[in-house]
């Protein structure tokens, strides 16, 4: 019995989103289902974007006080 895609065998008294968890450890995904999982969040999202903005600010700040443009 060989399992060439690497995901856990079906069974029915698994909750699907403990069979997703172990899907994305065996497929080593893990990062992407944590951002998939961040952005379906409202909350996450928001925070999210907030932090990339002041991210990109405090580059632009940076860039503009140094004179580098």
């Amino acid at each position: 019995m060989s399992n060439y895609d690497k995901s856990p065998p079906e069974s029915k008294g698994d909750w699907e989103g403990f069979r997703e968890i172990d899907r994305a450890i065996s497929e080593n995904r893990r990062a992407e289902y944590r951002w998939r999982k961040a952005w379906a969040d409202p909350w996450e999202r928001r925070a999210l974007l907030l932090t990339a903005l002041l991210v990109t600010a405090f580059i632009i700040y940076v860039v503009v006080y140094d004179g580098l443009i």
